[in-house]
Protein backbone atom coordinates (compact mmCIF):
# COMPACT_ATOMS: atom_id res chain seq x y z
CA UNK A 1 0.00 0.00 0.00
CA UNK A 2 1.27 3.67 -0.69
CA UNK A 3 -0.58 6.88 0.41
CA UNK A 4 0.19 10.75 -1.31
CA UNK A 5 -0.75 13.65 0.46
CA UNK A 6 -1.07 16.75 -0.99
CA UNK A 7 -3.27 19.75 -0.68
CA UNK A 8 -1.15 22.01 1.32
CA UNK A 9 -0.04 25.19 1.06
CA UNK A 10 0.34 29.12 2.50
CA UNK A 11 -3.40 30.58 3.67
CA UNK A 12 -4.44 33.15 6.33
CA UNK A 13 -5.51 32.87 9.73
CA UNK A 14 -8.85 31.54 9.06
CA UNK A 15 -8.67 30.06 5.96
CA UNK A 16 -9.41 27.05 4.52
CA UNK A 17 -7.56 24.09 2.70
CA UNK A 18 -8.87 20.48 1.66
CA UNK A 19 -6.28 18.08 1.95
CA UNK A 20 -5.92 14.61 -0.34
CA UNK A 21 -4.84 11.11 0.73
CA UNK A 22 -4.86 9.68 -2.50
CA UNK A 23 -4.34 5.53 -1.47
CA UNK A 24 -2.36 3.20 -3.94
CA UNK A 25 -2.91 -0.50 -3.65
CA UNK A 26 -6.09 -0.96 -1.88
CA UNK A 27 -9.97 -0.21 -1.51
CA UNK A 28 -9.30 3.12 0.91
CA UNK A 29 -13.31 2.36 1.17
CA UNK A 30 -12.81 -0.69 3.27
CA UNK A 31 -10.34 0.76 5.35
CA UNK A 32 -9.90 2.91 8.25
CA UNK A 33 -8.13 5.71 7.11
CA UNK A 34 -6.46 8.75 9.72
CA UNK A 35 -4.76 12.24 9.33
CA UNK A 36 -1.95 13.15 11.98
CA UNK A 37 0.53 16.42 11.59
CA UNK A 38 3.59 17.16 12.96
CA UNK A 39 4.71 20.98 13.83
CA UNK A 40 8.43 21.66 14.07
CA UNK A 41 10.14 20.33 17.29
CA UNK A 42 7.16 18.81 17.93
CA UNK A 43 5.81 15.18 18.18
CA UNK A 44 3.57 13.83 15.61
CA UNK A 45 -0.26 13.96 16.40
CA UNK A 46 -3.39 12.48 15.84
CA UNK A 47 -5.83 14.76 13.91
CA UNK A 48 -8.97 12.50 12.94
CA UNK A 49 -10.19 9.28 11.53
CA UNK A 50 -12.84 7.73 9.62
CA UNK A 51 -13.66 4.07 9.64
CA UNK A 52 -16.84 1.99 8.65
CA UNK A 53 -18.01 1.14 11.82
CA UNK A 54 -16.85 3.85 14.28
CA UNK A 55 -17.61 6.67 11.76
CA UNK A 56 -15.22 10.24 12.62
CA UNK A 57 -13.24 10.86 15.45
CA UNK A 58 -11.14 14.26 15.61
CA UNK A 59 -8.64 15.63 18.34
CA UNK A 60 -10.03 18.37 20.56
CA UNK A 61 -7.85 20.41 19.32
CA UNK A 62 -9.48 20.75 15.73
CA UNK A 63 -13.19 19.47 16.14
CA UNK A 64 -15.88 21.78 14.81
CA UNK A 65 -13.54 23.01 12.32
CA UNK A 66 -11.91 20.02 10.59
CA UNK A 67 -14.62 17.21 8.72
CA UNK A 68 -12.65 13.99 7.79
CA UNK A 69 -14.86 12.47 4.53
CA UNK A 70 -13.95 9.75 1.79
CA UNK A 71 -14.71 9.89 -2.06
CA UNK A 72 -14.49 6.11 -2.85
CA UNK A 73 -14.92 7.12 -6.60
CA UNK A 74 -11.29 8.60 -6.04
CA UNK A 75 -10.04 6.08 -3.61
CA UNK A 76 -9.16 8.92 -1.22
CA UNK A 77 -9.99 9.94 1.63
CA UNK A 78 -10.03 14.00 1.99
CA UNK A 79 -9.44 16.35 5.08
CA UNK A 80 -11.38 20.00 4.86
CA UNK A 81 -9.53 21.99 7.52
CA UNK A 82 -11.95 25.36 8.13
CA UNK A 83 -11.32 28.38 10.54
CA UNK A 84 -7.50 27.62 10.20
CA UNK A 85 -4.78 28.82 12.90
CA UNK A 86 -1.35 29.68 13.40
CA UNK A 87 -1.11 26.47 15.20
CA UNK A 88 -2.58 24.63 12.96
CA UNK A 89 0.93 24.84 11.17
CA UNK A 90 2.46 21.31 10.10
CA UNK A 91 3.43 18.86 7.96
CA UNK A 92 -0.07 16.41 7.27
CA UNK A 93 0.19 13.02 7.00
CA UNK A 94 -2.10 9.88 6.32
CA UNK A 95 -2.24 6.37 6.86
CA UNK A 96 -4.59 3.02 6.42
CA UNK A 97 -5.94 0.51 8.12
CA UNK A 98 -4.06 -1.96 5.64
CA UNK A 99 -0.25 -0.88 6.93
CA UNK A 100 -0.62 1.32 10.01
CA UNK A 101 3.61 1.38 9.68
CA UNK A 102 3.25 3.06 5.79
CA UNK A 103 3.65 7.02 5.95
CA UNK A 104 3.50 9.16 3.14
CA UNK A 105 5.92 11.74 2.14
CA UNK A 106 3.22 14.42 3.94
CA UNK A 107 2.37 18.14 3.09
CA UNK A 108 3.08 21.33 4.13
CA UNK A 109 0.51 23.64 6.03
CA UNK A 110 1.49 26.88 6.72
CA UNK A 111 -1.22 29.61 8.53
CA UNK A 112 -0.15 32.58 8.73
CA UNK A 113 -0.86 35.36 11.65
Amino acid sequence: VQVTESGGGLVQTGGSLNLSCLASGIDVSTYTVAWYRQAPGKQREFIAVISGVAGENYASSVKGRFTIFRDNAKNTVFLQMNSLKPEDTAVYYCKTGADWNTWGQGTQVTVSS
